[in-house]
């Protein structure tokens, strides 16, 4: 029956495509339960799993008829280096008159180090609360105002100044900006010469439980290796719980009203009375990973790309959940998107006239471990920047069925959106940004690099208005999986998924890439858009 409503909905407006006769529920399912099975490993970068993922890819890329993307290789190589620091049991806070504050790794913080020497030695050092840890000129806000942080470790809170408070007037409202973003927090401490940086988790500001910042950043690391030229870094990153950061202000004097207060505008950072510091055994381990790429030359403008992309990674094999299951098969996450990549290069190897501009599909790595794939290729692309009119990713399929709305995914960045709304109306559908904005969503995934290089990109699709179902329903629904299955070794293919709203989805994002392909328009960045100076500046 699920087969059978899944052809349905494609006939609908797909007699001039080759969609209907190329995308294959059965084929994709397949795919997803080959990506997400036992035998993958969880899909690690740098395992057998990555092995196993990548040829399987190139295979497909070559059965389906791509060529390789690039040069005469399916692979562009990915350097990384794979750290793993010995993270100190407890955390010792001093305190004034030789008192001491523990805390415990694991459950009280999750620290670690990009330094790849053998040991990375930080002294007890100055802490100081330092709010968001935002410098927002076009906002009149700056954390770091009047402070210097240099060589202290700065603690601060995740998300945005206002959303504590519910206070619309400051930033972008309850919708994240980068600011808010856990990595812009580690980059401007590191600006400021900190030598830590230690954010505060609160599970609503961070759009996940602490046990996710547990089972992502415990252990080996991967990064992207940058030598000989690398950035400055903080030596100590890292999180505290909220329990962790209440015992850590409490101990200085302080209570949770210096949250409040960080708040309003004109906030001063307030140095602690505590010293923190950790020291690090580590063992780096430099290796290449691997994007997968696969081109189907334009015919008309074969020196422009539409990018498409879909991250093939997971965690790999892990911590062992409650049933001993350590296998973290990423079945949702993001097996269903390669899949649904792969019936898109099917779909447009199946058009009896070839596009018009080239179409690269590129499978990335590292997105788990922090964008690392797509952010390489962002910074050394096979084509180039100012040629790549527009990415379109996918990160996750729709498998709670059929959906009044479509979400955008931080809407109002670019004129994507708008053809993309277009063709939402064709299906009587429409469309909406993400339920919780609030959660940063548009900084979590791939296109999020190719928008800060300028190009404009989108990742689109999902829904929570589950026809005959309703909002609540689907929201639960989507709140049930980022508890219970997201990030963890339950996150697996089921027989329970109902695609028919991933089937009309895929309409959608194919019909929105054959506009690009098939013309000569070049989508713009709104206005008020973060990105929109990058592309000028290509």
């Amino acid at each position: 029956m699920k087969s059978l409503l899944f052809l349905a909905v494609l006939a609908v407006g797909c007699s001039s495509s080759g969609l209907q006769k190329t995308f294959n529920e059965e084929r994709f399912i397949n795919d997803v339960k080959i990506l997400a099975s036992d035998e993958f490993q969880g899909r690690r970068p740098n395992t057998l799993g990555e092995t196993k993922t990548t040829e399987f890819l190139a295979a497909q890329f070559k059965e389906i008829g791509l060529e390789p993307g690039n040069g005469d290789s399916y692979f562009q190589n990915v350097p990384l280096v794979e750290i793993t620091p010995a993270v100190p049991p407890k955390l010792t806070v001093s305190l004034p008159q030789n008192k001491a504050l523990e805390l415990k790794s694991f459950d009280d913080y999750v620290i670690w180090t990009e330094n790849t020497e053998p040991k990375t030695a930080v002294n007890p050092s100055e802490a100081v609360f330092a709010g968001f840890g935002v410098t927002a000129p076009e906002n009149d806000w700056d954390d770091y105002a009047g402070i210097d942080v240099k060589d202290k470790i700065v603690i601060v809170m995740v998300n945005d100044p206002g959303f504590t408070i519910r206070d619309s007037t400051l930033f972008k409202g309850k919708r994240m900006t980068y600011y808010g973003r856990w990595t812009y927090k580690y980059e401007e401490a590191a600006r400021r010469g900190a030598k830590g940086c230690l954010i505060i988790h609160q599970t609503e500001g961070a759009a996940y439980p602490f046990s996710v910042v547990q089972s992502s950043n415990s252990g080996a690391r991967l990064h992207i290796d940058e030598r000989p030229l690398v950035p400055y870094r903080c030596p100590l990153m890292g999180w505290l719980s909220a329990d962790a950061a209440l015992k850590l202000l409490k101990a200085n004097g302080l209570d949770s009203s210096v949250y409040i207060a960080a708040n309003k505008r004109g906030f001063k950072a307030i140095p602690l009375t505590s010293k923190i510091g950790a020291e690090f055994q580590t063992k780096a381990v430099f290796n290449n990973s691997k994007n997968v790429t696969g081109l189907i030359k334009g015919t008309k403008n074969p020196d422009e790309y539409i990018i498409v992309s879909a991250h093939w990674d997971h965690f790999g094999i892990g911590k062992p959940d409650a049933s001993g299951d350590s296998i973290y098969n990423g079945a949702l996450d993001n097996a269903s998107g390669v899949a649904a990549l792969l019936e898109f290069a099917r779909a447009f190897k199946a058009e009896k006239t070839p596009p018009e501009r080239s179409v690269l599909f590129i499978s990335v790595t590292g997105e788990e471990q922090g964008l690392l794939g797509s952010d390489y290729y962002a910074h050394h692309p096979v084509f180039p920047l100012k040629n790549t009119v527009a990415n379109v990713n996918f990160d996750g399929v729709n498998n709670i069925g059929r959906c009044h709305d479509v979400v955008i995914v931080g809407k109002g960045q670019s004129e994507l959106e708008d053809i993309f709304e277009k063709y939402a109306k064709e299906q009587n559908r429409y469309v909406t940004e993400e339920p919780k904005p609030q959660n940063g969503n548009y900084f979590r995934s791939d296109h999020f690099c190719f928008a800060k290089v300028g190009v404009p990109a989108i990742h689109a699709g999902n829904g929570i208005d589950v026809i005959e179902k309703g909002k609540q329903y689907g929201q639960g629904k989507q709140d049930y999986y980022t508890k219970n299955l997201y990030h963890t070794p339950k996150d697996e293919y089921s027989s329970e998924w109902d695609l028919g709203g991933a089937a009309e989805n895929w309409e959608l994002n194919y019909k929105l890439m054959k506009h690009l392909a098939y013309s000569d328009e070049w989508p713009k960045w709104k206005a008020g858009s973060e990105f929109k100076a990058a592309r000028e500046n290509n």
